[in-house]
């Protein structure tokens, strides 16, 4: 089940935001995005804050209530996959 918060976080990628983005493309992947794509806002290991990045490349933080990008996400709690 996804929260409320999390929906409000959670988009799908127009044609207004896929030209303004695919400049720089993903800051969690590096892929360029697609049109229709399911993206999150979500804080990671890069300057500026939150960023919008690939829904799967983000982890949703009950603690936080927020996305984390899944790599920093990973480093935080000390997990490995």
């Amino acid at each position: 089940m996804v929260k409320p918060d999390a929906q409000k976080q959670k988009f799908i990628i127009d044609l207004l935001k896929l030209n303004e983005l695919n400049t720089e493309g993903c800051p969690a992947c590096g892929r360029k995005f697609t049109l229709g794509e399911t993206v999150v806002v979500a804080c990671g290991a890069w300057e500026g804050g939150a960023k919008i990045i690939h829904e799967n490349e983000a982890v949703w933080d009950r603690q936080s209530s927020a996305y984390v990008e899944r790599r920093c996400y990973i480093a935080q709690r000390g997990k490995t996959d």
